[in-house]
């Protein structure tokens, strides 16, 4: 028994047995964090059920949320199962999903359950979320043309952007006329463009598009100017060593250079893009998310406001979630070497 064959024979076992206590320890710790991200909305749901209301609503919609959000989440949990990056990924939401459970259920008891909030400012989420269903076609009718609306002027105002920024970055002469005219009407609100907009164009979503793509305009113009000047010289005098033409140097050199400044642009733009289309929905567009805010708000059903602002912010989120992936796909060069 004491031939060294022998001793690593029986020592494999004990790796083993290691391993797979250690893997049984992480599971159960990803499994505790699952419930641990889940008990917030799980409470929600329950003192949904079980208090009392004191105000006449339907909380169907809400209720459906509330178990859609769970079954959503354990769906991402057991899609995380099999990789480390993505458990570690819903381990450092789950306090974000905790508090959010705590926040409904807070919301729920001081509206619909206790009536503390006063109406109609502060309505309860079941009276928020009932609007999906009570004005499904319409919500589904303002959302479509705020959406159409924001990103023709979106788009528009990226391709322009990075036009103008590709000529101010790499000519001499269009960087001495263009540039200060850029730097003078980007610290200008698209809002102020308005008065313009609607006596120029022929209907508000024309004037609209325009005041979108303005707005979107000037950051990406900017900053993919910023990364074409920031190109470092070496690489032109290597690329030129080689024998790269000028158009070379600007598709395969400078404008690759520019590329994480341009979505830098582009994140930034996409707020300021939000922000104006709302504003310009509530100024003479004749329908969008915008405009149904401002017509709720005549009629003080600030219920319907709320539930528009949370399509809203679903919408952004989701964009925003787009523009990460096609970045992180034109940049996968990237990955490991910045934070």
């Amino acid at each position: 028994m004491n031939n060294p064959i022998f001793k690593n024979f029986g020592a494999a076992p004990v790796s083993n047995r290691s391993s797979v206590s250690q893997n049984s320890i992480s599971n159960q710790r990803y499994l505790g964090w699952v419930l641990f991200s889940l008990i917030g909305l799980i409470v929600a749901e329950i003192v949904n059920l079980t208090v009392p209301d004191t105000q006449e609503i339907n909380n169907l919609a809400y209720r459906i949320a509330l178990l859609g959000l769970i079954l959503l989440y354990l769906g991402i949990a057991a899609f995380s199962w099999f990789n480390a990056d993505r458990r570690g990924k819903f381990i450092t939401r789950a306090p974000f999903r905790l508090a959010m459970g705590i926040i409904l259920t807070l919301w729920d008891l001081l509206s619909t359950k206790f009536d503390i909030l006063p109406l109609p400012f502060f309505p309860g989420p079941s009276k928020v979320t009932g609007v999906i269903l009570e004005e499904y076609g319409f919500l589904l009718q303002n959302t479509g043309y705020s959406m159409r609306l924001f990103f023709l002027g979106f788009l528009s105002g990226i391709i322009l952007g990075v036009g103008t920024g590709i000529l101010i970055g790499w000519f001499a002469k269009v960087h001495y006329w263009v540039f200060p005219v850029l730097k003078i009407t980007g610290v200008v609100p698209a809002v102020a463009w308005m008065p313009f907009a609607l006596t120029v164009f022929p209907t508000s979503f024309v004037a609209g598009v325009f005041l979108i793509a303005i707005c979107a305009w000037f950051p990406v113009a900017y900053m993919t100017t910023q990364g074409m000047a920031s190109t470092q010289k070496i690489y032109f005098e290597v690329a030129k060593t080689l024998g790269a033409k000028q158009s070379y140097l600007l598709f395969h050199v400078a404008l690759p250079n520019a590329v994480p400044q341009i979505f830098t642009g582009i994140s930034t733009a996409n707020g300021l893009a939000f922000t104006t289309l709302v504003v310009s929905e509530m100024m003479g567009a004749q329908g969008g998310l915008g405009y149904y805010i401002n017509w709720a708000k005549a009629w003080s059903s600030y219920y319907k406001v709320y539930a528009a602002i949370i399509i809203m912010a679903v919408l952004f989120s989701i964009i925003m979630k787009g523009i990460a992936l096609i970045q992180n796909r034109l940049l996968i060069w990237q990955r490991g070497l910045v934070k």
